[in-house]
């Protein structure tokens, strides 16, 4: 009995090894496989019987088997790409998948849209995410990432902010006339605003100084598209005036009017603040707008009005974030990526396709945004390629294949040995 247990014990060895073969044939072959982690193969002794039962000691093996499969989450190497639809994880987590058969995940950050704007992988599953609301405010609520604003609308300007000084050394003996606004105004700066129909209209703002520390100033349109205008001529929308202190900081901003009556198809009375900062009698430090001992000059002017646009092109930011960027120069954000983190990455199942699903082993996954919760950091034009060292395979290969003659010498001589055994009786 002795014998044929040598014999069974160095089959064991022929099989261990051989599967130990097949998962490092499998990893080299998926040398090139975008975000695939290697298996290593994990072996336990078998013991046949115990010659001093329960006091220990003295145990005969029956060879080994194969106890797990287990993949090794190591971080792949991050390579740079062409398509701004490519990610790669750095770090922990997963990308989330919809398809046919539920739920899935996978390190394959290879995707692209299909003619329905959906973002799929190769295999047309779907990748979740967090989508955002009007205003391209990621929400919690998940969904298909997808492109669903080919068109943004436009926007009315309802604030217009000027940064600037105003001379103080001007002549207060200088008189504005509207007919004549460039030569009877004391300084003037323009800004590009959006009426209600996304039309974009130039304004002038005018400034006149009317006494020490206290100037007026009027934004003007031009004639042919305010109602009641006229071409070449300029015609007063908004009012008002700026008081300064004897440091030249803004003490003071009174608006006396501000209704913009565009024509061609906007609607009326359009109100347009001009904010010129937080001036000191409402706690701000005035310095926005001031009155200094140098030349007025205008140093910035910001609006939040736009025309309508069309989309130009599709972003993915380091948060994950995918934003549309739209002809008329605005970015708004369409979805985040959400990513997947499991209590044990190992214990999940592999589905072949790139792709893992929940097992009892692996837990729940825990779906959270990229750099948060410990989960990774995504990155635009990018993919993460396989863990597969070709090398260290290769001296696995050797090694298993050592392993196996000798396991086959092990049946070799316990089969001369059986020989033996039947040539007794022959003598």
């Amino acid at each position: 009995m002795g014998i044929l247990s040598s014999m069974y014990t160095g089959i064991t060895g022929l099989q261990g090894q051989g599967e130990a073969l097949a998962i490092y044939g499998d990893n080299i072959a998926n040398a090139n496989t975008v975000g695939f982690k290697t298996s290593r193969p994990e072996f336990q002794d078998v013991i046949a019987k115990s010659l001093k039962g329960l006091l220990g000691g003295n145990q005969i093996g029956r060879g080994t088997r194969l106890a797990a499969v287990n993949p090794v989450f190591s971080q792949g190497s991050i390579v740079q790409t062409e398509s701004s639809t490519d990610l790669a994880i750095t770090g922990d987590g997963f990308f989330v998948l919809e398809g046919v058969d539920g739920q899935s995940f996978s390190r394959n950050g290879a995707f692209h849209f299909d003619k329905d704007g959906k973002l799929i992988n190769a295999d047309g599953f779907k990748v979740q995410g967090f989508m955002a609301d009007e205003d391209g405010k990621i929400t919690s609520k998940m969904g298909d990432i997808s492109v669903n604003r080919t068109v943004v609308d436009a926007k009315k300007t309802t604030d217009v902010d000027l940064f600037m000084n105003l001379d103080l050394r001007a002549e207060v003996s200088l008189k504005f006339d509207p007919k004549r606004p460039d030569q009877t105004s004391h300084f003037a700066t323009g800004a590009t605003v959006y009426d209600t129909a996304g039309t974009a209209h130039v304004v002038t703002v005018y400034f006149n100084k009317t006494d020490d520390g206290e100037w007026t100033w009027r934004a003007m349109a031009k004639g042919d598209e305010v109602v009641g205008g006229k071409k070449g001529e300029m015609l007063e929308q908004a009012r008002g005036k700026l008081l300064f202190d004897n440091d030249g900081r803004l003490k003071e901003q009174i608006t006396e009017n501000s209704s913009f009556q565009f024509n061609k198809g906007a609607l009326p009375d359009q109100e347009i603040r001009f904010n010129f900062g937080e001036d000191k009698n409402n706690g701000g430090p005035g310095l926005q707008v001031t009155q200094y001992g140098t030349a007025s000059e205008a140093y910035k002017t910001l609006q939040d009005g736009f025309t309508a646009g069309t989309l130009a092109g599709l972003t993915f930011n380091d948060d994950g974030n995918l934003s549309a960027i739209y002809t008329n120069g605005q970015t708004i954000n369409l979805a985040q990526i959400s990513l997947a983190k499991f209590e044990n990455p190992e214990g999940l199942f592999k589905n072949g396709q790139n792709r893992y699903r929940e097992s009892r082993l692996s837990g729940q996954p825990t779906i959270g945004a990229p750099s948060t919760g410990g989960r990774g950091r995504v990155s635009s034009k990018t993919i993460e390629s396989s863990t597969t060292d070709i090398a260290t395979e290769f001296i696995n290969m050797m090694t298993a294949q050592r392993a196996f003659q000798a396991n086959s010498k092990v049946v070799s001589t316990a089969d001369e040995m059986m020989q033996e055994v039947i040539n007794l009786k022959r003598g």
